[in-house]
């Protein structure tokens, strides 16, 4: 949703600590000519939140502070979904071990809340706070089978189909032929669509009204998850892992 009188100020710094997030540290003559921004400004900018905590600086550059941390950690701690799902995240783990993970939609967009390793687990570019594509994981797609139709053609509109890799769906029609397929069996499967040479399974996580209140998976290299395992013994834990949650929630 688009604010209807946004602040100018406000946005120029938020664009700033994007810019450190994405770039790293940064000094104000650079971050000044990325941002079509006048030095003195963006010093400005930065020295505000470094007195606040938000920014440090290492030398003549800048750099994100743990204060965000902070507060995405105060945000998801308040989150019953995660207080919940957490040991059942890393019971899927050691379990299977392999890496399994805790995802919300927010703003209609993926943002992993956490993910917990076992011993044979590999070490993906995953994060908590880290936001992705709905369409790409199976993650996104257990929540967006679940949605109603006309939210995920919002979510559609607003942020697209960007295909990851040759495997990643890239249309419309493609996308809710994928989600009746994965209402049908109960969980969605990602095979290398974000990731290539990945495989994931996922299953939602809902409340007694119906409403999708995040997903659980468990994600593997593809030499080490075969066919039979996506359709096998592995749905069967994650959905089992899925129904705790939504116990644990509901009653």
């Amino acid at each position: 949703m688009d604010a209807k009188h946004p602040v100018r100020t406000t946005e120029k710094t938020l664009a700033l600590v994007e810019e450190l997030m994405e770039k790293g540290p940064c000094g104000v003559t650079e971050l000044a000519s990325d941002l079509h921004m006048g030095k003195s400004a963006v010093h400005n900018h930065l020295t505000t939140l470094q007195k606040h905590g938000y920014v440090l600086k290492d030398g003549d550059d800048y750099r994100v502070g743990l204060k965000f941390l902070e507060v995405g950690g105060h945000s998801r701690k308040s989150m019953e979904v995660y207080q919940v799902a957490e040991p059942e995240v890393k019971s899927l783990a050691a379990d299977t071990g392999e890496l399994a993970n805790l995802l919300v939609e927010e703003q209609g967009m993926g943002v992993y809340l956490m993910r917990a390793k076992g011993d044979d687990a590999v070490d993906l570019d995953t994060y908590a706070g880290l936001r992705t594509n709905l369409h790409t994981t199976a993650l996104g797609k257990a929540i967006l089978a679940n949605l109603p139709e006309s939210r995920v053609d919002e979510i559609i509109e607003r942020h697209g189909l960007e295909q990851k890799t040759p495997k990643s769906i890239g249309t419309r029609q493609e996308l809710f032929q994928v989600l009746e397929a994965v209402r049908e069996r109960g969980y969605a499967i990602d095979d290398g669509e974000r990731l290539e040479g990945l495989r994931c399974l996922a299953a939602p996580i809902k409340s007694s009204s119906g409403e999708v209140l995040g997903a659980i998976s468990v994600s593997a290299p593809a030499s080490r998850v075969s066919d039979e395992d996506l359709h096998g013994s592995l749905p069967e834990r994650v959905l089992s892992a899925a129904n705790v949650v939504e116990l644990n929630i509901n009653y």
